[in-house]
């Protein structure tokens, strides 16, 4: 087992939140993987073992082949059905009970901080459990689940859109679009007024989401990034806390209002 971390970093940290009164926790595919969450830079397996991710999650590969694109999306989402949410969830959600009005902003596509109990997550890169045509834009309804997927996925064709019959999409960003711009814009404003941001799981290497926490440094709040590796965002940050988000997260909320209390 992964041990509690209590050190000088840690209490710097604890001191900050303490005394924050506007938060943003913003979190990154690291904070899946933890859950078991496949992420673009795992092996595929399978089908997919034969094809590259990231040409798999453009439109044009949409386009040309949408069976193989839907069935790979169908087979993601059904992995995170099966994956929990680990106790850095958790986590996040109890800073958000504990701290009111805190932010919660995400480039996962999951839903695992839907079901650890963070009301509306800000998805700056959309989800895998919000389709929508392709044409026209409405809003689709998730598939049944109930005929499970194979393990080694397979091709689907995607359903057709009740209003204009085009293909529903995945309601996912795919490389070369845009961020959805009301969350885009939700995101920059939390982070332009917030005065402490907690960065979890992310590289620091994906724009334009990236730009987030480096907005909240230029506007003089404080960066505290949980990671175990170092990324870009060690420079802006005020403390790095290096280990897992399910080890540092709970021991942080601990830190603060647990070890406090007593």
């Amino acid at each position: 087992m992964d041990s509690i971390p209590v050190d000088q970093p840690l209490r710097e940290a604890a001191a900050l939140l303490g005394q924050a009164r506007r938060v943003v926790v913003f979190t990154g595919a690291g904070m899946s993987a933890e859950s078991g969450v496949p992420t673009f830079r795992d092996a595929l397996t399978g089908l997919w073992q034969r094809y590259d991710a990231q040409a798999l999650a453009t439109p044009e590969a949409f386009r040309a082949d949408p069976a193989l694109v839907w069935g790979w999306y169908e087979w993601r989402r059904h992995a995170v059905r099966r994956a929990r949410p680990n106790p850095g969830h958790l986590a996040v959600a109890a800073i958000q009970t504990r701290v009111p009005g805190t932010v919660l902003i995400t480039q996962n596509v999951d839903d695992l901080h839907e079901r650890a109990g963070s009301p509306d997550p800000v998805h700056l890169h959309g989800s895998l459990f919000a389709p929508r045509c392709s044409g026209c834009a409405r809003p689709a309804p998730s598939p049944d689940d109930a005929a499970g997927e194979p393990a080694d996925g397979r091709r689907v064709p995607p359903p057709g859109c009740a209003r204009c019959a085009a293909p529903v999409r995945p309601g996912v960003v795919w490389f070369g679009e845009a961020l959805p711009p009301e969350a885009l814009e939700t995101a920059v404003e939390a982070a332009s007024s917030c005065d402490l941001l907690l960065t979890v799981g992310t590289s620091g290497l994906v724009y334009p989401a990236a730009e987030i926490p480096q907005v909240a440094a230029r506007l003089g709040a404080a960066v505290i990034q949980v990671n175990p590796e170092q990324t870009p965002l060690d420079g802006i940050a005020e403390v790095n806390l290096r280990g897992a988000a399910a080890v540092v997260l709970p021991a942080l909320v601990d830190a603060v209002w647990v070890g406090a209390a007593g």
